[in-house]
């Protein structure tokens, strides 16, 4: 299976400002880039590329004062596999955790596991541990919170998402996040693309995607307590925490957002067709020239 996927992005900056974006294909995934532009910019300014602490692929510009926008376009081969389920995987003991997962078990900006381990512990203590208990604790979020882009706030902690039942994907990440942490799962933040490919066409303007990894019986398994279904095609940008650790953009000052697109869907055809319809052709055109 080819899927095409990229983004659009404009802000507005009153002066030059130092940006750092999160927008690459993760490295696991590089391999399975069959065609990709360039990152390109509008006014066209120097970039590089840096790793962080996670081994996310981070890439420092400046943008000047006015109008800027950036722009990816790409296809990807996936395997078309659904996520994968092991109902059999089994809790590894914290004693036997490898040293780099143990930050996944501590509390972090989003993800206060100081406040919910008491509720953790009377809704999931008593559950077989393993996959079973953390598959509990995301039927839990699932149910708990209700989805909806205007319910986006990126204050939102996992406590408060809790308390006030709503959120977007990222707030579904947190919760179930934090929520393993307080039973000594250890679980990650991840965001990346995530298609309408096998599943019903959601008819809201695409966006980026929100989920988590929890550690089980020695590997990473994906969990998405805002689908709660497993799901064709994912492809994985960075991974965190929390969202504290993967913005899409952090500015080194103030900015406006004044375009987002994103696009991901199954490629028909040949790795050359045209973009998807919904990208701005006459600013991607100018862009690519």
């Amino acid at each position: 299976m080819l899927i095409r996927l990229g983004y659009e992005i404009a802000i507005e900056c009153t002066a030059a400002t130092p940006v750092v974006s999160l927008l690459e294909i993760h490295k696991d995934r590089q391999a399975d880039i069959k065609r990709q532009t360039r990152v390109l910019t509008s006014p066209a300014v120097s970039t590089r590329l840096y790793h962080d602490l996670y081994g996310n692929a981070c890439r420092r510009f400046t943008a000047p004062a006015g109008g800027f926008r950036i722009l990816y376009d790409a296809v990807v081969e996936d395997s078309g596999e659904t996520d994968e389920v092991n109902t059999l995987a089994r809790e590894v003991p914290v004693a036997e955790l490898p040293d780099e997962v143990l930050g996944y078990l501590l509390g972090s900006r989003y993800c206060e596991t100081d406040h919910l381990s008491g509720l953790a512990w009377q809704l999931f203590g008593h559950l077989p541990p393993g996959w079973a208990r953390v598959q509990a604790i995301v039927d839990y979020v699932h149910n708990r919170l209700s989805f909806g882009y205007g319910y986006a706030r990126s204050t939102r902690t996992a406590a408060q998402a809790h308390e006030e039942r709503v959120g977007v994907c990222r707030d579904f990440a947190h919760l179930a996040i934090t929520l393993c942490r307080c039973m000594n799962i250890p679980a990650r933040y991840v965001n990346g693309y995530l298609g309408d490919i096998g599943v019903p066409a959601d008819p809201a303007p695409m966006d980026f995607s929100a989920w988590l990894e929890v550690f089980l019986d020695g590997k990473w398994y994906t969990f998405d307590p805002r689908h709660n279904t497993p799901r064709i095609g994912r492809i994985v940008i960075a991974r965190g925490r929390d969202a504290t650790d993967v913005p899409l953009l952090h500015s080194f000052g103030p900015h406006r957002l004044s375009l987002f697109k994103v696009w991901t869907y199954e490629q028909e055809g040949n790795l050359f067709n045209p973009p998807y319809h919904g990208i701005d052709r006459t600013v991607s055109a100018q862009m690519l020239a």
